[in-house]
Formats: C-alpha cells, sequence, structure tokens
C-alpha cells in the first residue's frame, strides 16, 4: 500500500499540470453547484467528453474535482438564495436561508464551507480504508452476487428518499428496459434496434446521461420564472470560531459517519444521506424545536454528511463497479471511454489511478476550503446571470461534447430524444436518480442474471441460495418494505393533519 501511495505522489508531483486539473475542477465544481438547476452531475457530464484528451488519471481526477466541488457549491444557492443548486444541498436550505435572512449569511456559509470539509476529508479517509479490503472481498462475487447487488442498488434508491417508492421502481424498470437495446449479450440478437445499425452497440450512455440530466433541466427551467431580486450576494464568508465549532462536533461527527455509510450503498449518495442526517440532528437535539428557524446544527448536519457521501460513493464505483450515486454513475462513463472497467481487479490493474484519485480527492477538499473562503461572494452573483443566457450556452457545450466523443451524429440524436424523455420524467415526477441507475445497473443486471443461471442450470434456488446472494436480496426486500412502510407512515400523518385541520376550522 506505501508503494502504491508513493507512486500515487510520484505522479501528482512528477505531473504539475494535475494541480492545475485539481484545481480547475474545484472551481468547476462549486461554480455548477452554485447555480440552482445545473448540478455537480450537469457538471461532470458536461467534461466527460473532453477528458478524452488527457490519460485516464488526470480524466478522473478531473471528474473527482467537480464531484467534491459541486457538493459543497449547492449549499451556496440555497442559503442565499433559498433555492438549492443540487438536491443533496436541499436540507441546507432549511436552516442556511433563515440564518442569511436574519442578517447572517457570511457565518452560515462559513458552517456550510467548513462542515463541508471536515465531512469531506472524513469521507475521503473512510474511502482510502475500505476501497481496498472490499475489492478483495468482492473478488469473491460471481455472477449471481452482482446481480444481486444491480437489484440492491435500484430498490435502495427507489425505496430511500421519502418520494414515490412506485414512481422509483417504475423509473428504475424504464432505466433497465433502455438498457437492453442492442445486441443480445448471450445470443447475439438484436434487440429493438428497429434496423439502425447505430443501435447494435446499445443506447450510448454518456450522450443519454447528458441528455437527461443537462438538457432536460434547461427545458425545464425554460419554462419557469425566477425571480432574482431576493438574492442576497453581498456577503463574505467567515469560518466558526473554535467555540461554536466545538459546539457541532457530535453533529459532525455522527453525519459524517451516516453520510459514508449511505454513501457507500450502491445508488443512494448525498441527497439521502443529507436528508437522514438532518432528521437523527433533530432527533438528538436538545431543543429541536428551534430546527428551521437557523441554528447551525441544521446546516453542519446536512452539509457534513452530503460531502462525506462523496467519498462513500466512489467505495462501490471503485471496488465493485457499481455507482454509489448518480454522480459516479455519471463518472462510470467517463472511466468507460477510456478502456477502464472499474471492479475488483482495477486495485491490481490500475493502482496508481486508485491511489492517485484518494490523494486527489483530499487535496480536493483542502481546496474548497480555501476557494470556499475567498470566492463564495463571486459564485454567488452566479444567480444573477439572466438563465436566457446560461440555458442556451449549456445546450451549445452539451451538443459540441457529446458530437466531439465519437463524432458520431446519431450521438447527438440520442442525447436530445433522452433530453425530452427526460423532461417529461420530471414533469410527472418520477426521480431522474432511479432511472438513471437502473440504465447504469441494466447490462451488469442482465449479464449476470443469465450467466448465473447458466452456471447454476436454471436451477433458480441454487442461484439465490449463495450466502452473499441471498444477504443482498434479503437486503433489497427489506429496503422496499422499508420504502413502502415509510410511505404509508407518511400517508397516515398527512390524514390525520387534514383531520386536525378540519376539525379546527
Amino acid at each position: 500500500m506505501l508503494e502504491a501511495y508513493g507512486s500515487a505522489l510520484a505522479y501528482l508531483f512528477g505531473n504539475p499540470s494535475s494541480f492545475l486539473l485539481i484545481i480547475f475542477s474545484v472551481i468547476w465544481g462549486i461554480a455548477f453547484g452554485s447555480v440552482p438547476g445545473l448540478t455537480g452531475i450537469v457538471g461532470v457530464a458536461l467534461l466527460i467528453p473532453f477528458t478524452f484528451v488527457f490519460d485516464p488519471t488526470a480524466g478522473l481526477l478531473l471528474l473527482a474535482g467537480v464531484y467534491v466541488g459541486s457538493t459543497f457549491g449547492g449549499s451556496i444557492s440555497a442559503i442565499l438564495f433559498n433555492t438549492p443548486g443540487s438536491p443533496e444541498a436541499a436540507c441546507t436550505a432549511l436552516d442556511g436561508y433563515p440564518m442569511a435572512k436574519n442578517g447572517q449569511a457570511g457565518k452560515a456559509l462559513g458552517i456550510a464551507l467548513a462542515s463541508s470539509a471536515i465531512g469531506g476529508i472524513f469521507g475521503t479517509i473512510v474511502l482510502m480504508l475500505l476501497a481496498p479490503p472490499m475489492a478483495q472481498f468482492a473478488l469473491n462475487f460471481g455472477p449471481p452476487e452482482y446481480f444481486a447487488l444491480a437489484v440492491l442498488g435500484i430498490t435502495a434508491i427507489s425505496a430511500i428518499g421519502g418520494g414515490s417508492v412506485l414512481k422509483g421502481l417504475v423509473a428504475g424498470l424504464l432505466g433497465l428496459g433502455i438498457a437492453t437495446v442492442g445486441l443480445d449479450p448471450i445470443t447475439g440478437t438484436e434487440r429493438y434496434t428497429f434496423g439502425n445499425l447505430s443501435l447494435l452497440t446499445g443506447i450510448s450512455f454518456v450522450p443519454a446521461i447528458i441528455g437527461t440530466f443537462a438538457l432536460a433541466e434547461v427545458l425545464q427551467r425554460a419554462g419557469e420564472r425566477v425571480s432574482t431580486k431576493d438574492v442576497i450576494t453581498d456577503v463574505s464568508t467567515k469560518l466558526p470560531s473554535m467555540k461554536e465549532f466545538l459546539a457541532t462536533r457530535i453533529t459532525l461527527l455522527r453525519s459524517s459517519v451516516i453520510g459514508s455509510f449511505i454513501g457507500a450503498l450502491p445508488g443512494v449518495g448525498a441527497t439521502t444521506a443529507a436528508f437522514i442526517s438532518y432528521s437523527e440532528a433533530v432527533r438528538w437535539s436538545k431543543h429541536p424545536e428551534k430546527f428551521g428557524t437557523g441554528v447551525a446544527e441544521g446546516i453542519a448536519a446536512p452539509e457534513s454528511a452530503n460531502n462525506s457521501a462523496v467519498g462513500g460513493s466512489m467505495i462501490p464505483l471503485l471496488a465493485l463497479g457499481i455507482p454509489g450515486s448518480a454522480t459516479t454513475a455519471v463518472m462510470l462513463g467517463g472511466l468507460t471511454i477510456h478502456g477502464i472497467i472499474p471492479g475488483p481487479l482495477l486495485m491490481e490493474t490500475n493502482t496508481q489511478l486508485v491511489y492517485t484519485v484518494f490523494i486527489g480527492m483530499f487535496i480536493a477538499n483542502i481546496l474548497m476550503l480555501i476557494f470556499g473562503i475567498r470566492m463564495a461572494r463571486y459564485f454567488a452573483l452566479v444567480l444573477k446571470a439572466p438563465y436566457a443566457l446560461v440555458g442556451p450556452a449549456i445546450v451549445v457545450l452539451c451538443m459540441t461534447g457529446v458530437y466531439a466523443l465519437n463524432s458520431n451524429i446519431v450521438d447527438v440524436g440520442v442525447m436530445l430524444a433522452m433530453g425530452a424523455f427526460g423532461f417529461l420524467l420530471r414533469k410527472l415526477k418520477y426521480p431522474i436518480a432511479s432511472f438513471v441507475i437502473g440504465l447504469v445497473l441494466g447490462p451488469i443486471a442482465e449479464r449476470s442474471l443469465r450467466q448465473g443461471l447458466v452456471i447454476a442450470d436454471y436451477n433458480y434456488w441454487e442461484f439465490a441460495a449463495r450466502p452473499i446472494t441471498a444477504i443482498l436480496l434479503l437486503g433489497s426486500i427489506a429496503s422496499l418494505a422499508y420504502g413502502f412502510y415509510g410511505q404509508w407512515k407518511r400517508h397516515q400523518q398527512d390524514r390525520q393533519s387534514q383531520v386536525a385541520a378540519k376539525h379546527a376550522g
């Protein structure tokens, strides 16, 4: 391991351009995260085609830096505008915006920044410690285990997150269905190609992701009218004092642990980590009634959790080849265009790449702290830019990047079609993340299921009774049951509230 870190450090110090890439990526990530609707997913997706000019290590450093920066960036608009720049910053707005309205915008940004850096560094350390042993453990995985892991990823993101479990499942299944376009992985039979030779290799992943996230967001924002008159942009970030830091230390530690654990679950991601950490902060607080009025714990909990989830979500991506979040699902596309297949063998075949990314993410969290202090007020000014200019610029970047990837106009068509489909999903309130995870895990799930059944001679019991497979499948059932129970419980609470309001009226 020491040799691996030595090789990674030699790469970073031997290539000064790698530091420039990390600096650029963190700034790019914060900027994209700070603008409502752009999000880090779009920031990562737009850069994927351009990573082709770099070597794989530099390309992944670029994407990882954007992921780190954008997760904090979402808190800027959440605090100043009450509009989260990314889904994982939604909880931050609950206490961040009230604090900003009370004339403490700089303090709120400082708490968010410090908590993000602490959570991010904690999550990166967890990544360094757990990714190698998990990769070794994953060498015991066969097709049945990978199928069960894919099922767990889809059911987890469908069931955990507070939305409709049924809609989450439907979105995941739609992703699985689109993933079947192309040649059958076992027999080589054409499926749903409609005679189009360009579809024989399936739906191109990167154009589909860029269309679903970036283009669909532009379409949705084009139909909205958002006022910027209440945006608070004249702020100066103030880091919390030692007394304020010590007052939130338990919240920071608890939320960082929760974020790292939830981030490591396939397909769940930072948003769920932020919501659960916020609810736990309320649960353990001596003054839960103050949450939502502008308390430091209400900012520290979700920010430390969603940033620690960044490192956690990289664990299943690198060690298992399964994305831990929607953003890492997009990053998977960046790996595949370089011919890199993440999974258990990645630690052995691309040791320098993996450990360089570990160190790069650590550095990115430190740079995020530096840039956040100096530049948050300037990133906030982006909120004043009219979306009539920002939106078309994003569309041009999308089309240019997608076409440049393979010089194939069909990829542009796929991007446009997926953009329209993603817009429809948003309008119908189907979770995009579930769809993307289904699209990513579809080939893994199908290939593993078919291969596993062949190995088991189509004995379904033998296929499902393998210890690891059984545990993962039971976990999938448990996550669904938990999701349906939570949805039923929320429905009952809503009914009680309506009855109480009716009697009060």
